[in-house]
Parts: C-alpha cells; sequence; structure tokens
C-alpha cells in the first residue's frame, strides 16, 4: 500500500513539474513549395523529441502559409499553436539589399524578426528550414539562461573558412570576427535587441557595409556577421553541437567526438544530402527516418503536460464518442471522421486559368500502385490537372523521387500534387476527389479516375463545350462516355471514328460491360454511335458516368470508402440538385486494364463489407430523402425495384 501511495506521490511531483513546462517559440523563415517541404522534416525531428509545448512562427509567402496552415491544421497535434506571418509585407524592408545567395529575398528576413514578431515576445529559436534535430529543442532554450551582460545573440561559429578569405585567390568576404558566426541556428534575445535599437543597428552597418561589398553573399548572415564585428559584447557563442554545419569546406568534424554529442545538423550545402564528410552516411539516416517517420505517431499527448483545448480536436472526439463501438460497421462509420494529414502542393506548381472562362482541370486520385498512369494521363490530358495521392510518409518521398526523376512529369507546372497520408484501414476514395476538387483553380472539372485516359485533344474539346452548351449560366453535368480494353498494349484510337472500329472487332468494350452494365447504360451507346450533336439523357438508378461540371458543384459524400457506391450517391446528388445530364458526341476515354484493388477485393470476399455498404447506402438515401422532399423519393423506388 505505501509503495503504490509513494509511486502516486513521485508521478503527481512529477506531473507538477511537467506541467509548467515553458512553451518553447520557434520562428522560422519558409517561402515556396520546397522550402514548405523540407521544413516537415525539420519540425517532425523537432516534434519527435520535443517534451514541451511549442509555438512556431512561420513567416511565409501565400504559397508556404497555404501549405503550412492546411498541414498543420489536419496535423491535429495537441500542445502546437501555429501562427503565421505575411513575408511579401516584409519585402520593403529588406528589398534594399542586393543579395546573391540562393536563399534571394526571404533570406534577409531574419533581420527584420524583432519588428515581426508579436511586441510581447522575449525570446525566440530562429531555425533555417535545412535543420534537423537530434535532440530535446528545450536544452537549447535552456541556454537562454546562460547568457550574460549585454548577450542577445546566440550563435554557433562557422565552421567553414568563409569569413577568413582564403578560399580562393580575391576572395573578399563581409567582415566577421575571426571566422565568423552561423545564422543556421540563433537565440534571440528580442525584448533586450529592442532595447538596443537593433533595427537601426543592423540598418546602418548594412549601408556602410554595401558601400563597398556592393551585395551579400550569405544573406542575413554577412549582415549579422558585420554587427556583431562592430560589437562582439552581443553575442553569446553555443557550443558547436548545436549546429554541426554540413557545408563543403567545412570542419564540422572537430565538433563532436562521439555520435551522442551529436544535437543539430545544418545541410547548409546547395548540395544538401550529397556533401562530403565522413560521417555523412550517418547524418544522412538520421536525417531520412525523420523525411519517413510516420508523422500520425507525432499526435501523442504530452504525459502530464495539458495543452489548450483545440475546439477542432474536442468537437472531433466529441462526435467518435457519440459511434456506437458495437456496431459492426463502426469502422466503416469512423472513417467518415478520421481528419487526415494533409500536404497541399507537395511539388511545385504554377497555373493561371485562362481569362475567358472556359478552363478546365482534370480531377483523379490515386494510390502508389497507380503511379506510372501519371505520365501516360499527362501525355494525353495538356490541362490543368489536379490529383490527391493516398501515401505513406516513406511512399510520398519515393513519389517525389518518382517525379523528379521523370522529364514528362517535371515539364509540367500545372499538374497539383496534394498528399493525403494513409491513416486507417480503408481507402477514403472520397475524401480524396474532395481534397483534389478543392483545390481546383479553373471555372469546371472533369471528374475522372486515374485507370483512364482521355482521348486526344479533350481538353480543347471540353472547353468549346463550355461555350456551346452555354455552362455558365445552366446546370449542366457533360457526360464523356467511358470504354474500357483488356489490353496492356492498346493503340489508342486518334478518332471516334477509329474507337468505333475497335469496338466492332473487340479490342474495346463500354465500360463494365460485363459485370456492371447499369452503371453507364444510361448514356446510351447505341444513340452516341451516330450522334453529331450532344443529347440529354436521364438519370437511372447505379448511373456513374463521368462528367464535366461547374466548379461549385456538390462535394462528394465521405461515408462512402474504399469499394461500392462512391460516385453512384455523387451522381445522385447532382441529379437531386437538377443538373441535367448531357452526353458528348465526340468525347470518350478509356480505362485501362490494371490488377484488382485491394478494395473491390475485400468488398468480393468479405460479407460484413457489403452488408455495412448496404446500410450506408440506405441512410445515404434516408438523408437524400430529407435534404430534397418530395424529388428524393424517386431514389428509394429506383433501388427497390434494381
Amino acid at each position: 500500500h505505501l509503495t503504490i501511495n509513494t509511486v502516486f506521490s513521485n508521478l503527481l511531483m512529477q506531473n507538477e513539474f511537467i506541467s509548467f513546462k515553458p512553451t518553447i517559440h520557434v520562428a522560422i523563415v519558409c517561402a515556396g513549395y520546397n522550402a514548405s517541404r523540407d521544413v516537415v522534416t525539420l519540425v517532425k525531428s523537432v516534434l519527435f523529441h520535443r517534451r514541451n509545448p511549442l509555438h512556431f512562427h512561420f513567416i511565409t509567402d501565400s504559397i508556404a502559409q497555404q501549405i503550412l496552415s492546411s498541414l498543420f491544421h489536419t496535423w491535429m497535434v495537441p500542445a502546437v499553436r501555429v501562427d503565421f506571418y505575411d513575408a511579401d509585407e516584409l519585402k520593403s524592408e529588406v528589398s534594399w539589399i542586393p543579395n546573391k545567395h540562393y536563399s534571394g529575398i526571404y533570406g534577409l528576413m531574419k533581420l527584420v524578426l524583432t519588428k515581426t514578431l508579436p511586441s510581447n515576445l522575449q525570446r525566440v529559436i530562429v531555425l533555417d528550414t535545412d535543420i534537423t534535430f537530434a535532440t530535446d529543442i528545450a536544452e537549447l532554450w535552456a541556454v537562454f539562461h546562460k547568457f550574460k551582460g549585454q548577450q542577445v545573440l546566440g550563435l554557433v561559429e562557422n565552421q567553414s573558412d568563409w569569413y577568413l578569405g582564403n578560399l580562393w585567390k580575391n576572395h573578399r568576404p563581409w567582415p566577421a570576427l575571426g571566422r565568423g558566426f552561423n545564422t543556421g541556428v540563433i537565440l534571440l534575445l528580442l525584448d533586450r535587441l529592442r532595447k538596443l535599437r537593433w533595427e537601426q543597428m543592423w540598418r546602418l552597418t548594412a549601408e556602410r557595409e554595401l558601400m563597398s561589398m556592393l551585395s551579400t553573399s550569405l544573406a542575413d548572415q554577412d549582415i549579422f556577421n558585420a554587427v556583431i564585428k562592430q560589437n562582439p559584447f552581443l553575442v553569446h557563442q553555443l557550443p558547436c553541437f548545436w549546429n554541426v554545419q554540413l557545408s563543403d569546406h567545412t570542419r564540422s568534424e572537430k565538433c563532436y567526438k562521439d555520435v551522442s554529442d551529436l544535437k543539430v545538423i545544418h545541410w547548409n550545402s546547395p548540395k544538401k544530402l550529397r556533401v562530403k564528410n565522413k560521417h555523412v552516411e550517418f547524418f544522412r539516416n538520421l536525417y531520412l527516418t525523420f523525411l519517413e517517420y510516420d508523422g500520425n505517431l507525432l499526435r501523442r499527448e504530452l504525459f502530464g503536460c495539458p495543452s489548450e483545448a483545440d475546439h477542432n480536436s474536442e468537437n472531433l472526439q466529441k462526435t467518435l464518442s457519440e459511434l456506437d463501438e458495437d456496431d459492426p460497421c463502426y469502422e466503416f462509420r469512423r472513417e467518415r471522421f478520421t481528419v487526415h494529414r494533409t500536404h497541399l502542393y507537395f511539388l511545385h506548381y504554377e497555373y493561371e486559368p485562362s481569362s475567358d472562362n472556359t478552363d478546365v482541370t482534370l480531377v483523379a486520385q490515386l494510390s502508389m500502385d497507380r503511379l506510372q498512369m501519371l505520365e501516360a494521363i499527362c501525355k494525353h490530358w495538356e490541362g490543368p490537372i489536379s490529383l490527391a495521392l493516398y501515401l505513406s510518409d516513406a511512399e510520398a518521398q519515393q513519389f517525389l523521387r518518382y517525379a523528379q526523376g521523370s522529364e514528362v512529369l517535371m515539364s509540367r507546372g500545372n499538374v497539383g500534387y496534394h498528399i493525403v497520408y494513409k491513416e486507417g484501414q480503408f481507402y477514403p476514395v472520397n475524401l480524396l476527389r474532395n481534397v483534389a476538387m478543392r483545390q481546383v483553380n479553373t471555372p469546371y472539372m472533369f471528374l475522372s479516375d486515374i485507370d483512364f485516359l482521355p482521348m486526344y485533344g479533350l481538353y480543347e474539346y471540353l472547353r468549346k463545350s463550355v461555350v456551346q452548351l452555354d455552362m455558365a449560366n445552366t446546370k449542366k453535368a457533360l457526360v464523356v462516355p467511358a470504354f474500357e480494353t483488356l489490353r496492356y498494349r492498346l493503340s489508342y484510337p486518334k478518332s471516334k471514328a477509329e474507337l468505333l472500329s475497335q469496338l466492332d472487332m473487340g479490342t474495346l468494350f463500354t465500360f463494365r460491360y460485363h459485370v456492371w452494365t447499369k452503371g453507364h447504360a444510361p448514356t446510351n451507346f447505341a444513340k452516341w454511335r451516330t450522334a453529331t450533336t450532344p443529347y440529354r439523357v436521364q438519370w437511372e438508378a447505379d448511373f456513374e458516368p463521368y462528367v464535366m461540371v461547374r466548379r461549385d458543384s456538390p462535394e462528394y459524400d465521405r461515408r462512402f470508402v474504399g469499394f461500392g457506391w462512391n460516385k453512384v450517391a455523387h451522381i445522385m446528388e447532382l441529379d437531386a440538385q437538377e443538373y441535367e445530364f448531357v452526353v458528348l458526341p465526340n468525347a470518350y476515354m478509356i480505362h485501362m486494364p490494371h490488377a484488382p484493388s485491394f478494395d473491390i477485393t475485400k468488398f468480393r470476399s468479405n460479407k460484413q463489407y457489403r452488408v455495412c455498404l448496404k446500410t450506408l447506402k440506405e441512410e445515404f438515401q434516408q438523408n437524400m430523402s430529407r435534404r430534397y422532399g418530395f424529388a428524393a423519393l424517386k431514389y428509394m423506388t429506383a433501388e427497390n425495384n434494381s
């Protein structure tokens, strides 16, 4: 009895101690698609080791803000707060400084943090995006207590010979104290810096030095060093294991006798992971560990550290607690509410929709096993594409390597790749479609699937149809007739006439003709063979055509996961909202063969899966009749007759 009490009181004391852990503030400048990807690895390494609440302050351009705000919103990590500051508003503060460094104007923004961050924030750790932590960041935060006198900047000495000026003939670096300091990791005492009128101090120094130096070579680092050269009392030198720099010509090996001494690794060479260092293999493995680490595992609560109430998280817990865990369809119902971590625009994206308001984006979703379809689709569809990819963290890196090694994919700036991270046992097909749809920035979208190759020229044909069928002022869903081949090597038909002859020869079939005729029967393929003008068709039970609609059309219903009814329900919803289905006479798409998906295999082999799907269908139809009243009765009767 005594032992239990002792353990309990020890735990309480520990708890007391833990619950007073201070929030650690971290500031990071992050701009563009690549830096937004890099910073995630840094954040993972910090979250992995941390025991304290964290508050990230991101100075971002609009791209990084969109990506990171969505990522943190869906990551839902406890005891983490994130704020964003608009880097574009700060440009005028530093744009007068010519900078040759590859970081561009954003490489100068750490100079203005005293002005940018909240005036009541007293101290902050500032990090570059190419940093990996190998220890708890609280250890670094504790170094603030060692600052003495007028010390306001904590920095590690530069580990290359850059500032010694002997790297090559006529090499003229900015002035620095000895080897100078590296600004990849900085401890800033903001309140004291403000009192010292830091803003004025660095500006005057920069203006003076630029008269002879003309531009910076290492962005903010040159200016920090020039200020320190004049005011050495400002700097508190950090032990070099707080910023082990892996640039070329580096002396970083003198920094650590043992791997256990390592605390922070800084990949500060443009070569990044390919840098020369005799221990680089070890460093690379550490980095790759976090790169491929499952970010969902970092959602753990901090032991004994009550985090601020997060309303999204609370609402989610409440919703989940209302589900009946004994319900045989519990897992299906739960999936509908699962928040999947989402990284939008994983690769560079650049596209401005055409000004004539006819532009259309192809929307699809996929997992790792369909990656090989991407190049073919890009060859068939030159317009913008929005793709949701369902991947693990490790698969996301495989995808990145695949894409970067593909000339076809790298030559396209108008494909948005949005990673939805894997969680749970189902393929959340409709969530993926919704993620891809929400990132469409054209007035129209063509809702396709990854296994289909659209006919050559479909993009332009759909844009012409927008005008011809007055899509802007009417509620229409334009149907693109779907066909399939069982041949892996198909000579893709260049015209409708060629397609019809392949249909007659038996190398092509109407889609799902053998197994699920109802899905596409209302398209009326017999009429399509001879049609020369668009024609209207009526909705029928189980109709699931591929359609082009306006961007504001309804999303997919998330309760349908894996195989079955995921598109049928969406088409039913379009019909309930009085969309007209109009078949295009000269459009077609062809389904390419592939192995059956894991989910269709589950559907075929697992009776419970089929039972739950039927239950969800019935509930969906009841919802429809509640929402659309009398008009929705036909869905109930059609289902009963089918």
